[in-house]
């Protein structure tokens, strides 16, 4: 690699992981110029389009992105979709090195009958509609009564709060028109969530739980015979301020009277139920129940089927078991992990050989688990070896186009509409004066079309 000029660096996907790594990248020792591409008109990932619209503590994570991108040192190339705007070799002619921060954004698997039955949905593609995401229809099926929310984890909580939420308690949030609408037409009255473990293996966090207790007509109610605590219970809860807290929330539900019960909603958390199968009794292909088999602790916090099946009177079910990675054209990819293999970020081939200037950050690298603060690390890790493979002049090539009007001028001649900043900032401020004209923060544009033309000062 030349060392005379500056380098040039692509980052591909513009969430919280890309965001981070290329801020990181910029506060080094290095002569470095970063662009980077987003698939979306808007930037921000899964803080923008993961998160429940009524957790705006945690979308403020998006203020501090902000800060970063207004600085003007990064530059952010949105609505470039990678795979059918550029490819690898692209990126290749006009960058040194690429990092690739694209995410974990569709669900993880369920292998159990009946999963494809109608009424049986990714908690993702949910979550998605909720946020709403450009690429997911503006409609969602809401006629079911009773639902059946698998899963153990914060997304399975926001689900089922967000089905089991009345409409109106939502209307101080981002949440888009279309959504109010959907919600506020819901059918449900019933919201059930099933962990195969007990109470001290969830992964709630205590504040996404003890929020459900607060929630205005919303019953949420536990089942005593569910709570076992084996050895490997004690010691999670013993060594974990979290588990004691989780478990201590739960423990205290169970002593809520239900003669007390009142509200025209209500949320039911069901532990050591394991999922078996989801049912279609009548033939129609359509969930009529969801049939889970009753576990055991084994005494280190594992569980064992009982060979006890129950079948619990749905009309929905919700997959909520985790989010996982997308492989990318001419990148090799782990499809047992859902990431792109790597040794701390520095991307590798089938042999396990380096493929040069080609690096990863995120959940594409690590998986689809921990919070903000492991993306932080997982970035400062990933930029800390390019750094150190740059200075040493180890498996990059010059780029052949390092003007940085090249890229731009490449994707106008594919006919790519390229959003950057300053197109953001015009979609930021649509969005808030909407939010302002109907007493709220934000409303969020869900056209991709209306996006592009807001972002371009063309919409009326």
């Amino acid at each position: 690699m030349s060392t005379d000029r500056q380098l040039r660096v692509a980052i591909v996907g513009a969430g919280p992981a890309g965001i981070y790594a290329a801020d990181i990248l910029s506060k080094t020792d290095l002569d470095v110029s970063i662009d980077l591409f987003e698939r979306l008109p808007a930037p921000f990932g899964l803080v923008r389009y993961g998160v429940a619209p009524d957790h705006p503590r945690i979308k403020q994570i998006i203020t501090a992105l902000h800060k970063i991108l207004e600085r003007g040192d990064i530059r952010l190339l949105s609505n470039v979709d990678y795979g059918i705007d550029l490819k690898l070799d692209d990126l290749r002619e006009f960058y040194d090195a690429v990092i690739f921060s694209t995410g974990a954004f569709t669900d993880a698997a369920l292998t159990i009958p009946g999963a494809e039955l109608e009424g049986s949905y990714g908690a993702a593609d949910f979550v998605s509609w909720y946020d709403g995401h450009p690429y997911v229809p503006t409609t969602w099926p809401l006629h079911a009564q009773q639902v059946a929310v698998i899963g153990a984890g914060n997304v399975a909580l926001d689900v089922a709060r967000v089905l089991a939420k009345n409409a109106d308690n939502l209307l101080v949030t981002e949440i888009p028109d279309n959504v109010y609408a959907g919600l506020k037409d819901s059918a449900v009255t019933d919201v059930h969530v099933f962990a195969r473990r007990g109470p001290a293996q969830v992964k709630f966090s205590p504040l996404e739980l003890r929020e459900l207790g607060h929630v205005p007509d919303l019953d949420v109610i536990v089942y005593p015979e569910d709570f076992e605590f084996d050895e490997g219970s004690i010691a999670a809860i013993g060594s974990s301020n979290q588990t004691k807290q989780v478990v201590k929330t739960l423990t205290d539900w169970t002593l809520n009277d239900p003669a007390t019960f009142s509200a025209s909603r209500r949320l039911h958390l069901h532990f050591l139920h394991a999922p078996s199968e989801i049912v279609d009794a009548d033939g129609d292909g359509a969930v009529d129940a969801l049939r889970t088999e009753r576990t055991k602790l084994n005494g280190d916090g594992t569980v064992s089927g009982t060979g006890e099946f129950h079948d619990w009177p749905v009309q929905a079910v919700y997959r909520a078991v985790g989010y996982f990675g997308s492989p990318l054209p001419e990148l090799p990819f782990d499809d047992r992990k859902g990431v792109i293999p790597n040794v701390e970020g520095r991307v590798i081939d089938i042999d396990g050989e380096q493929v040069p200037g080609v690096y990863c950050t995120g959940w594409i690298k690590r998986g689809p688990v921990g919070l903000i603060g492991h993306t932080k690390s997982d970035a400062a890790e990933t930029i800390r070896n390019l750094v150190e493979d740059a200075q040493n002049q180890a498996g990059f090539a010059s780029a052949g186009q390092p003007d940085p009007s090249a890229i731009t001028s490449f994707l106008a001649e594919r006919g790519v509409e390229v959003i950057e900043w300053s197109g953001w900032e015009l979609l930021d401020a649509h969005e808030r004066a909407l939010g302002e004209a109907r007493g709220r923060a934000r409303v969020k544009v869900i056209a991709r079309d209306e996006m592009i033309a807001i972002s371009r000062g063309a919409a009326q």
